[in-house]
This record gives structure tokens, C-alpha cells and sequence, in this order.
């Protein structure tokens, strides 16, 4: 029950919005339930969503991308997630994370070789920043990058790593000069089939179950010059420039889940009988889904804005670091706020596995902590506007 009055899709806009979720309704509602249970990687969804353009939107054609804009990624997004938060991180992350870093940063070459077969959905890109012992704090990175003649000798442990367990190719960070701390960050295109990787345990998760999530290792892996991304020392600014992309794509993955959660608290407010009256009827409801309905309309607006800020500083070069922390904050916190207020409304069958409310439950903790928790994304907000320090 999406509301676009104030944005006016075009008729291309539209058309991938009802694209992504007929696909969402048709070929993932289905299964979501199940995968969810087992924790299984959808790969026969995933490799269907690459045929449709879904993993690579804002990529141009010459790319294996849609060659769609900000905006359409968001929608897409939006939709996928609203059927199963999974396949709308998988998605993510392809999108935001992988490609759009490769699209402002790499050579011609690594989009040639690397991109390509990600956004075209044939390969699986992922994005490695968190350590064991650094999340935040990027600068406590403990990731070594040494040059050796035409190559860079990585060692280290990362963590968290969405996708790992079956990324075909990741972006991965490590630092080249620890002196500096967080300047002293480079960043790599890691082929995962090479000598010097491990994919390490798997990530027993709460949510978004299916999507896969493991530590990674390097053990002297070699990278050739020519898989560095950007300039020597240059990762930090990479990191934060992907991750700005990133926050649109979670914010776009929180909004669908709480639409999924008020959509399905709406309905059975409108059927679910007690006391002789429909329950909608009751103030104690109606109230929290007055509340679901202008969160998410205000989260909308927020992360629409953030994308055609993106869409906007792809022509003046310049930063949309405040719309996509405002719109992932606020989303993200929506989500929260819409799924508790669903297991609430649905009461004890919101609570079982008969139904996804407790799915939606779930899968919209995680858009509050990663791609910068709540905390962070206030603290880059207050920075931004204040100016302080």
C-alpha cells in the first residue's frame, strides 16, 4: 500500500516497482518461510533476480547493469524486502555495497572483470570494513596489507561479512600504514577462489536468516596491484562513500519491512473479532496503526530524498552523507517500531511461526545495528549539522 503522491513515478519508475513485486509475491513469498527455517542460501532467486536486472540497477548496460537510477534501486529494494528481508540484503549489498564502489572508484578493467558478472548477477559481490575487535572504530583495524614488488600480501581476520559464505568477490579493507590509523586504510577486490582465503564459520543468526553471513581469513593472500581499489590509503574515504550508498539501500529494506508488518496488522485488525467488535476498532489498535502509517509515510519521504540526493551528487560530485544517515535512522527505527507494534496487534499468533509477523519481528532488528548502528548514524547527523568534533 505504497503512497507516491508527492513524487509522481514515472511510467519507468512504476513499471520496476510492479516488476519487483509481482517477482517478490510470485517467486519468494513461497519460500521465504522455509529458507528462513533452514538458514539455506536462495541461489535459484538470487540467480533469477540477476536475469532481471534486480543486482545491478544503477549500473549502466555496458556493465551488465539495468542502467536504472537511484530511485529505481530504492523501489525495487523496497518491494523485495517487503516479501523477505533475506533477498532484499543479498540484494543490498550486491547494489549498494559491491558495485557502487567498483562504479566510482574502480578501473576500467576491475568493472570490466569484476562488475560485470555481479551486477549481471552471474557472480556474488560482498563488502568486508568489520574486524572482531573493530566495527566502528575502523581506525583499531587489525587487517595487514604489505607490499611486495607488483603485489599486496594480505593477513588478517574479518567479520560479520554479508555473503562471504558464497561471494564470488569481495571488497575488502586493510591497512597498508597503521601508523595512520584510519588513513592508513587501503582497499582490495578479493577473487574468493584464490590461494590465501578462508571462509570461516557461519553466523547462527536471529534474522535475515537467510542470507548467508561468516567470518573470512587471510593467510598470505597475494592481491596483484591491479585488484586495488582507488589509490594507496585511500580506503577510509572509499569505506564511508560506499557506506552512504549502503545506509539508501537499508533504509529502502526497513521501509518494505515495516510496510509488510502494518499491511498485515491492517488487515487483521479488519477481520479479527473481540468483544463483538472488530479490533481495529479499538483505540488500544487503531492508535498503533496510526502510528505505523505516518512513521512509514515519514520514512518514505526520507529515503526517497535520499536517493534522489545520491541521484543528484552523481553529476555534482558531491556528498549525500546527511539524507542517507537521516533516512537510515529513521527507517530503520520504523521498522522496529511497526514489527513490535504487529506481534503486539496479532498477539499470540504474531508470535508464531505461522505467520511471518514474527519473521518481520526479527529481520527488522538487524537494519538498526548494521552499515552504522542508530548511535552512529546520529553521531554522523549532530557532526554534520554542528560542525563539531
Amino acid at each position: 500500500m505504497s503512497a507516491n503522491i508527492l513524487f509522481h513515478l514515472d511510467e519507468e519508475h512504476e513499471m520496476i516497482r510492479q516488476t519487483a513485486g509481482d517477482f517478490a509475491r510470485n517467486e519468494i513469498a513461497p519460500i521465504a518461510a522455509d529458507f528462513d527455517e533452514s538458514g539455506d542460501f536462495p541461489y535459484d532467486t538470487i540467480k533469477k533476480m540477476g536475469e532481471m536486472g534486480f543486482m545491478g540497477i544503477e549500473v549502466p548496460e555496458a556493465y551488465g547493469g539495468a542502467g536504472m537510477d537511484t530511485l529505481a534501486y530504492v523501489l525495487a529494494l523496497e518491494e523485495i524486502s517487503k516479501v523477505d528481508a533475506s533477498h532484499g540484503t543479498i540484494m543490498s549489498v550486491n547494489n549498494s555495497l559491491f558495485c557502487s564502489g567498483l562504479l566510482k572508484f574502480g578501473s576500467e578493467e576491475q568493472k570490466q572483470k569484476y562488475m560485470r558478472p555481479v551486477a549481471s548477477g552471474k557472480a556474488i559481490g560482498a563488502y568486508s570494513l568489520t574486524e572482531p575487535m573493530s566495527g566502528s572504530d575502523a581506525g583499531t583495524m587489525r587487517m595487514r596489507a604489505v607490499r611486495d614488488g607488483e603485489c599486496y600480501i594480505l593477513n588478517g581476520r574479518k567479520s560479520w561479512v554479508t555473503s562471504a559464505p558464497v561471494a564470488d568477490y569481495i571488497v575488502v579493507f586493510a591497512m597498508t600504514n597503521p601508523e595512520k590509523k584510519h588513513h592508513g586504510i587501503t582497499a582490495f577486490i578479493i577473487d574468493t577462489s584464490k590461494p590465501g582465503f578462508i571462509r570461516g564459520k557461519k553466523e547462527p543468526k536471529l534474522g535475515i536468516r537467510a542470507s548467508a553471513t561468516s567470518e573470512i581469513l587471510f593467510e598470505d593472500y597475494r592481491a596483484p596491484l591491479e585488484d586495488r581499489l582507488g589509490e594507496e590509503e585511500d580506503g577510509f574515504k572509499i569505506a564511508m562513500t560506499v557506506l552512504d550508498a549502503g545506509r539508501i539501500g537499508i533504509a529502502a529494506q526497513a521501509l518494505g519491512i515495516a510496510e509488510a508488518a502494518y499491511e498485515a496488522s491492517l488487515n487483521y485488525a479488519k477481520e479479527r473479532e473481540a468483544f463483538g467488535h472488530k479490533i481495529g476498532e479499538f483505540q488500544g489498535v487503531s492508535f498503533k496503526l496510526a502510528d505505523m502509517k505516518t512513521r512509514i509515510e515519514a520514512a518514505r519521504l526520507l529515503t526517497y530524498q535520499a536517493a534522489l540526493a545520491k541521484e543528484q551528487a552523481k553529476t555534482t560530485g558531491g556528498r549525500f552523507t546527511l539524507e542517507a544517515s537521516m533516512a537510515k535512522l529513521f527507517a530503520s527505527e520504523t521498522a522496529m517500531f511497526a514489527a513490535h507494534a504487529a506481534v503486539q496487534i496479532h498477539a499470540g499468533i504474531g508470535y508464531s511461526k505461522e505467520l511471518p509477523i514474527e519473521r518481520y519481528f526479527r529481520d527488522a532488528k538487524i537494519t538498526e545495528i548494521y552499515e552504522g548502528t542508530s548511535e552512529i548514524q546520529r553521531l554522523v547527523i549532530a557532526r554534520l549539522e554542528t560542525g563539531l568534533h
